[in-house]
């Protein structure tokens, strides 16, 4: 009984510690390395990610969509051997991803890695594609210019934008995107090499917004944690 007994707190202890564990993926590109940390508390988004990071499927693609002062998006698997020029952005896996929203905890603060979508017009469950995503540069907002951004959003948006404290000291120190909290899951963040994100964000880019010097993930691999 007592063997059974140690067997079961074994068992306990080893899901208890399987289920805190954090995943950090390496991402190599031809722009630097960065580290991202993945979100336990988005277990779908998470799990995804690490299977597209031990599958390979994330080597050799492009960031496809760059715009400064807002955010470098990647993922697509049609950009692997994409023609200098060629518009990307409507490649996918043939499945998407349940969302899972936490604006009040983890929201598009520069540095954040979140999930792309298709726009609700075709996507009203809002569900995330299987592997474009994109992480947050943003801006630094002044308190009046983060009220009047709020403002001009909700008149032309027709519907409120709601911005917690903590979410007000990140937007108007470290910078982000607000207006896209509650629309799209983040679920991971930069933990090293944010200098990477900055330059990639400062690419010259075409009309479409695609870096006209390929920026590309060299590959990624999963960090023991």
């Amino acid at each position: 009984m007592r063997k059974l007994y140690v067997l079961l707190l074994l068992l306990a202890l080893l899901v208890s510690c399987t289920s805190k564990r954090e995943y950090v993926v390496r991402m190599h590109t031809t722009e630097g390395v960065m580290d991202l940390k993945l979100y336990n508390e988005t277990p779908k988004h998470r799990d995804n990610f690490v299977k597209l990071v031990k599958e390979h499927t994330l080597d050799s693609l492009l960031f496809h969509r760059v715009i400064k002062d807002f955010m470098i998006q990647g993922g697509d698997p049609d950009s692997r051997n994409a023609a200098p020029g060629k518009l990307l952005g409507g490649g996918d896996l043939g499945y998407t991803i349940e969302p899972e929203f936490m604006p009040e905890k983890h929201f598009h603060r520069r540095g954040v890695l979140a999930a792309a979508r298709e726009g609700d017009d075709v996507n009203p469950e809002q569900r995330s594609s299987a592997s474009q995503f994109y992480i947050v540069w943003g801006q630094v907002f002044t308190p009046e210019q983060l009220e009047k951004y709020k403002a001009r959003y909700e008149e032309r948006m027709k519907r409120k934008m709601n911005i917690t404290p903590e979410q007000y000291e990140v937007y108007t120190t470290i910078g982000g995107t607000p207006h896209l909290d509650g629309w799209y899951t983040v679920f991971g963040e930069v933990v090293n090499g944010l200098e990477v994100v900055d330059r990639i964000q400062n690419s010259e880019c075409d009309r479409n917004d695609r870096p006209l010097k390929d920026v590309r993930i060299l590959n990624v691999e999963l960090l023991k944690r």
